[in-house]
């Protein structure tokens, strides 16, 4: 039985043939075994997006990666190739433009909006790379 302060998921789709959505996976042990109270804003944040990006990738083909839908700052998408936090409650992100310009994203925990968008891969790249597995890796210490 969960106790009244373990972490609460949900999602309802109108088609019951969706795929599993990160809400609806048990947490990984290396996220659950630490209690969500002891958690920064900053980590909590980072923790479930790791989640949710990892979930949207083993939905892609082959030919696309993930990236993040960016308003207000005339980039269009970021094409995801790290993330990080700084507690208490600093999110970044860090990636490439669609014109290969870096770019570094830094949000507010408060302010945390993000479109996961799928992006064809570089032409020049043979496998996409899948960062929110390489990310998942990163939260079991490996």
């Amino acid at each position: 039985m969960a106790e009244q302060n373990d972490p609460c998921g949900r999602a309802v789709h109108a088609d019951p043939a969706a795929p599993r959505t990160a809400e609806q996976e048990p947490l990984p042990e290396a996220v659950a075994r630490k209690p969500v109270e002891t958690k920064s804003a900053a980590e909590w944040a980072y923790q479930r997006l790791i989640l949710y990006i990892q979930n949207f990738e083993k939905q892609l083909d082959q030919e696309h990666e993930v990236a993040i839908g960016v308003t207000d700052s005339g980039t269009g998408v970021l094409r995801i190739e790290g993330i990080g936090y700084f507690d208490p409650d600093i999110v970044t992100f860090y990636g490439t433009d669609q014109s290969g310009a870096r770019g570094q994203l830094i949000q507010h925990v408060s302010q945390l909006s993000v479109l996961l968008r799928a992006i064809p891969k570089p032409g020049t790249q043979e496998e996409p790379r899948r960062i929110g597995f390489r990310l998942a890796a990163e939260l079991d210490g490996g």
